[in-house]
């Protein structure tokens, strides 16, 4: 006689949101609305792009403060942010070039969902996305679609027209 299945026991299995390969995201701490994020789950940590970097302390504690460009090609809506340093790390790009970088703690929203994660500040003015959205900040709670893009919804119109390439 076959017993009936029945579910393992332990944790409760977590809801898991659908995400594209890529997908708009916000810090709303820093005041960023919106950014056009690539979901990259061969990279650990998210990266974003940042410029003039300046690193000081604050009541005994490693801060920083940096300029945040959410837009492609454009300086337009650049934002200055101050965040405590978190680490320092070398991380590997794709190319193979190890560099150190400034790790902080961010609040980014994802599917209209802040999540606390960890980001490196890099240069990525070369790069076709100035956000790349890693493993570390999906596991758990995304799994990605490599074949779709902007699941978790768009900004307005008048926003995404910003983050387009200029001559």
């Amino acid at each position: 006689m076959q017993r009936p299945w029945k579910p393992p026991s332990g944790p409760t299995l977590r809801a898991v949101v659908t995400v594209g390969w890529r997908e708009w995201v916000a810090f709303p701490e820093w005041g960023v609305p919106a950014m056009k994020a690539k979901i990259d789950t061969g990279a650990r940590t998210s990266a974003l792009h940042a410029t003039d970097l300046e690193h000081f302390e604050r009541d005994g504690a490693a801060w920083t403060s940096f300029v945040v460009h959410p837009w492609q090609a454009t300086d337009d809506d650049a934002t200055r942010v101050e965040a405590p340093v978190v680490d320092e790390r070398e991380v590997t790009s794709s190319s193979g070039t190890t560099s150190l970088r400034t790790v902080v703690a961010a609040t980014i929203q994802l599917d209209n969902v802040p999540r606390l994660i960890e980001v490196t500040l890099t240069r990525r003015d070369d790069m076709g996305f100035r956000m790349l959205i890693g493993r570390e900040a999906l596991r758990g709670h995304f799994v990605v679609d490599p074949e779709r893009s902007y699941l978790t919804g768009r900004p307005s119109k008048e926003l995404r027209r910003k983050n387009r390439d200029r001559p």
